[in-house]
């Protein structure tokens, strides 16, 4: 099967905590949500994971399936499947102790996607990490390249060699995400935008920012635009990000924008572009944070929310 994105890194289970102690087993890791919100989105995606054989492994495997992603490799290729216990505060925020495995297969698609998106702890924890930035340098004369930082530093702690591994991957990228959180994570001697202008000046096209809830922010060469959150009672914040950055990127494949012989259309992109693009991940984030886990909205959702 042709796909049009190949996301490659973690898929876990998240163990949501319960007030009446209780929990409540919820299919994630940042990457798997990413491609299950393309998925629901209209995006053809391609998932390169690892997991275990096991109950959980079950779980991801039927989530993967109802979603209509397919997997590109056998993914059980894991002792075990990892899981990150979820803690939830009175704000809806999430916090998480990881239980973690990963390693990865080399990755080989039927067809070049046009699309290659890797984040979070796929992009840096070996042995995996590896095999994804081999992956990507080795896709990228064909594909759009995308990564969403999203730092986990109680899995990974933030040493030296982390922020070379991050700033190795911003280089090669058309696209990075990332949260006012990481960039603070990662670059504590820097502000936020001064962290911005070292991941611009690295090499990549655009960066978009997310603030919480304050909504998200793009910055290019040829300026920054700003889009403000959607208000909406939360249930959790579990996957939002995933959602906005799934959003993101199927707002660039609804505009034609993906794929290497675009990229320096994309690159191109005005401001106002990029400012329909994160209103409308905005939007999408908002529809994930209003119910519980990591369930991203349809396009059928999207645009009813769009158009209400």
């Amino acid at each position: 099967m042709t796909i049009t994105a190949l996301v490659i890194g973690e898929a876990l289970v998240d163990i949501v905590a319960q007030a009446d102690g209780t929990s409540i087993e919820h299919p994630g890791g940042s990457p798997a949500n990413v491609a299950v919100a393309l998925a629901r989105l209209g995006t053809t995606v391609g998932l390169a994971t690892a997991y275990g054989d096991d109950r959980l492994g079950a779980l991801l495997d039927q989530h993967f399936e109802d979603a209509g992603v397919t997997m590109v490799g056998d993914p059980h290729g894991l002792a075990r499947t990892s899981s990150a216990v979820a803690t939830i505060d009175a704000t809806g925020a999430a916090s998480y102790v990881f239980d973690l495995e990963w390693a990865l297969r080399p990755p080989e698609p039927a067809d070049p996607p046009l699309l290659v998106h890797t984040g979070s702890l796929g992009a840096v924890l070996e042995p995996g990490a590896g095999t994804v930035v081999a992956t990507v340098a080795r896709l990228a004369d064909t594909a759009t390249i995308s990564y969403d930082i999203n730092a986990r530093p109680a899995a990974t702690g933030v040493s030296a060699d982390l922020v070379a591994r991050v700033d190795a991957l911003v280089a090669v990228c058309d696209v990075v995400k990332a949260s006012d959180e990481d960039l603070e994570v990662l670059y504590p001697d820097a502000g936020v935008e001064e962290a911005v202008q070292r991941i611009l000046a690295l090499g990549a096209g655009a960066v978009v920012v997310t603030w919480g809830g304050n909504g998200a922010s793009c910055f290019t060469a040829g300026g920054r635009i700003d889009s403000a959150a959607e208000r909406v009672e939360v249930a959790d914040t579990i996957g939002a990000g995933d959602s906005f950055c799934a959003a993101l990127l199927d707002g660039l494949r609804r505009r034609d924008l993906l794929g290497a012989g675009r990229r320096a259309e994309l690159r191109g992109l005005s401001l106002d572009g990029w400012g329909e693009v994160i209103a409308r991940a905005n939007r999408a984030a908002a529809i994930t944070v209003s119910r519980p886990g990591a369930n991203p909205p349809t396009a059928d959702e999207l645009e009813a929310a769009i158009a209400g």
